[in-house]
């Protein structure tokens, strides 16, 4: 990864940018945890907000708007079932929908600008149990706390006269709380990778994972991309649409590859904060390779009615006590009646044959 030696002029709107990037639908959080009444936040407003920030732009998801889908398979290798009695970490192969995407909510938004990639993946195991989950390439949170993005969400409103965040607001949110440090350190040197094949992309969020014999162990897991990590190149920065392509590529020469790996926290690891990093040396199983084998738009794809929930688990993985997980639950089920319901009205408009 390049690593620049001193911090841009802009830095603030940066951190901003890939802060919410990174953030999604986070903002809606405060009231599933019950942190803030219904008379002040709710779902609906706090995805209000985020239209606010990104547009209205109906039918498409309010946040990571622009993607497309993917399909494949996990082979498991059998090495999860040291830990996890769910089924899909037995060895064999379970198939995969998956959905890779930029941040932001405009679905015509610049690859190139883009600060990150997200990805997620819906496993359908044979005899159900099927597991849900949602990645992006930080490997951290930005704030552990529902006040703090839905500050963070305030100070990053872009400004009327020049479509972008006050860095005066966003210094003073970062001031404000200095939770973020470990993912404002990330955000100095994180350089966007020229494609979506060749990104690591993490869960962020603690889970637990429960074995046969129903002991628990505190878990993070990620995927590691076999192909090599390479920094976004000059030219693509000026190329609003390079990524779909990019891949399809790739595909056209064979299917692309990750590892998921489950690293393994000890007791003490904290399981409520996303914003803190584990040591580097915990344990971590390689449980087998993730393979995506063909892409399509999203539109009519197997991926555009999925909502990639983080808490459709099958037996075998719990949720863990990161008060973010139930709210983002939450908000990304509004933000999915608003799409479907966005659909509905313009199918029934088309003319029909």
């Amino acid at each position: 990864m390049t690593r620049s030696t001193s911090a841009p002029p802009n830095l603030p709107v940066r951190l901003a940018a890939i802060a919410v990037a990174v953030g999604g639908l986070a903002a809606a959080f405060g009231y599933a945890a019950g942190w803030f009444s219904p008379q002040r936040l709710t779902p609906a407003r706090l995805v209000d907000t985020l239209e606010q920030n990104f547009g209205v732009h109906p039918a498409y998801r309010r946040n990571h708007a622009k993607g497309l889908c993917v399909v494949g398979h996990f082979q498991s290798n059998g090495a999860g079932s040291e830990v996890s009695r769910a089924a899909l970490f037995a060895r064999g192969s379970v198939p995969v929908v998956g959905r890779l995407a930029i941040p932001g909510g405009n679905p015509a938004g610049s690859d190139g600008a883009a600060p990150l990639r997200s990805l997620a993946l819906r496993f359908l195991p044979e005899h159900g149990q099927e597991w849900r989950t949602a990645m992006n390439a930080a490997p951290v949170f930005v704030v552990n706390s529902v006040e703090g993005f839905y500050a963070l969400q305030q100070a990053s409103r872009p400004q009327a006269d020049t479509g972008k965040p006050d860095p005066a607001k966003l210094a003073a949110f970062f001031q404000a709380h200095p939770e973020t440090g470990a993912f404002r350190e990330w955000a100095k040197t994180a350089t966007p990778s020229s494609s979506y094949a060749n990104s690591a992309y993490h869960g962020l969020h603690a889970f637990f994972l429960v074995d046969a014999n129903g002991r628990e162990r505190p878990v993070r897991w990620s995927v590691q991309p076999v192909a090599e990590y390479q920094p976004i190149a000059a030219q693509q920065r000026g190329d609003a649409d390079f990524l779909a392509a990019e891949l399809h590529q790739r595909l056209a020469r064979g299917p692309l590859r990750w590892r998921l790996q489950l690293t393994l926290g000890e007791a003490y690891d904290p399981t409520h904060d996303a914003t803190r990093a584990w040591p580097a040396h915990r344990r971590s199983i390689d449980a087998g390779e993730l393979v995506i084998e063909r892409a399509q738009a999203e539109q009519g794809g197997p991926c555009q009615d999925v909502n990639y929930d983080p808490l459709v688990l099958p037996d075998g993985i719990r949720a863990s006590d990161d008060p973010l997980l139930s709210a983002r639950s939450a908000a990304y089920s509004e933000s999915f009646n608003r799409r479907t319901r966005e659909q509905a009205a313009l199918a029934a408009k088309e003319p029909q044959s």
